[in-house]
């Protein structure tokens, strides 16, 4: 059984396409760019179910098309329309020198100073040059390469010298 924590969350499947049953996958990571993979994680009704692809083509920088496998009509392809599509953080990890910052989604940052949990990171906010980790409870901290000491991909955890002050903006 494919657990939450065993994956992050890369895009959200959109409209069939055609007839022979491609769907769009909106996709918010650069993972394929990276990453060869056999299959996706989609979320149905709750449940993380593994899809393996035939194959699948871009659009654009943010959209492709994939024909999953014993998915073959227009009908079946619409049954997947709004499914959360997800990727295996072990193999992320494998291929990556530099991880893709969905994939810390779910992480506990840690003060370095004291060791004192801040929270956990519930979105990225890459919308400005200024990347920042939202954590749960609203704190923005800067995702600075100069502020982060330590990432511990098994404890997931993000050890950080936050600056004095950040915390109590």
């Amino acid at each position: 059984m494919i657990k939450a924590e065993d994956v992050y969350k890369i895009g959200r499947i959109g409209k069939a396409h055609g007839i022979k049953g491609e769907v769009s996958l909106q996709f918010d990571d650069d993972i394929f760019d990276r990453v060869d993979a056999d299959y996706l994680v989609l979320d149905v009704d709750g449940i993380l179910v593994p899809f393996y692809m035939e194959e699948y083509r871009f659009r654009n920088d943010s959209v492709c098309l994939v024909k999953f496998c014993d998915i073959d009509t227009q009908q079946r392809a619409t049954e997947l329309t709004g499914c959360d599509v997800y990727f295996p953080r072990a193999l992320a990890e494998e291929a990556d020198e530099m991880p893709s910052l969905a994939s810390l989604v779910g992480f506990d940052i840690v003060e370095a100073k004291g060791n004192r949990r801040v929270g956990t990171i519930a979105a990225i906010d890459d919308q400005t040059a200024n990347i920042l980790f939202e954590l749960e409870d609203g704190t923005l901290i800067p995702a600075n390469d100069d502020l982060i000491t330590d990432i511990d991909w098994e404890g997931k955890r993000i050890t950080m010298n936050i600056p004095k002050g950040l915390l109590e903006l």
